[in-house]
């Protein structure tokens, strides 16, 4: 299913890209379970992060529903540091990135890391043309419904996003991403 499913097979590739160098900071791949029944396995994670987690974390990335369309942040539920990096390293790209806010689609496993203050940005592709299409949690939510051209450019800039971010200055020294 494109929602979903288009952001966790992108980890094992994200991984590879970024692993060839030495990073600075330590990053987490998660998956998180349920999120259409109100983001239950990103719920459950935060609840159990020690308050020295917490505090060692820079940034939660989450991608959610990707390749409908070009690349977009959701907004009005994004750190806007964190949305002027995407949008720097996707200019430096030549790939365009929207800020397209869904708040009438429902809600998503960042709004968990930004309750316990942890800034947190949410890439997506879901844009009105695509919502009225009745893709999502459809039959048609599969992967015919992606336009694997946008996948593969979300999947460039991502690469390099988490590259960049990885050369950028915590807030405070000595936090991960």
């Amino acid at each position: 299913m494109v929602d979903n499913w288009s952001g966790a097979s992108l980890l094992p590739s994200l991984y590879e890209a970024i692993k060839i160098e030495p990073r600075k900071h330590t990053y987490i791949f998660i998956g998180f379970t349920d999120e259409e029944r109100g983001e239950v396995g990103s719920h459950f994670y935060v609840l159990q992060m020690t308050p020295e987690q917490v505090a060692a974390t820079a940034a939660m990335v989450n991608m959610d529903t990707l390749g409908l369309a070009q690349t977009e942040v959701w907004a009005s539920h994004s750190d806007k540091r964190l949305s002027g990096a995407i949008d720097y390293v996707g200019k430096q790209l030549n790939i365009p990135v929207r800020a397209v806010n869904v708040e009438r689609v429902g809600s998503t496993d960042s709004e968990q890391f930004a309750a316990r203050g942890i800034p947190s940005i949410t890439i997506h592709s879901l844009t009105q043309e695509t919502w009225n299409a009745h893709i999502l949690h459809t039959s048609r939510d599969n992967f015919y419904a992606m336009n694997l051209n946008n996948y593969y450019q979300t999947y460039r800039l991502l690469s390099a996003y988490v590259a960049f971010l990885d050369q950028v200055e915590s807030p405070e020294a000595g936090t991960s991403h």
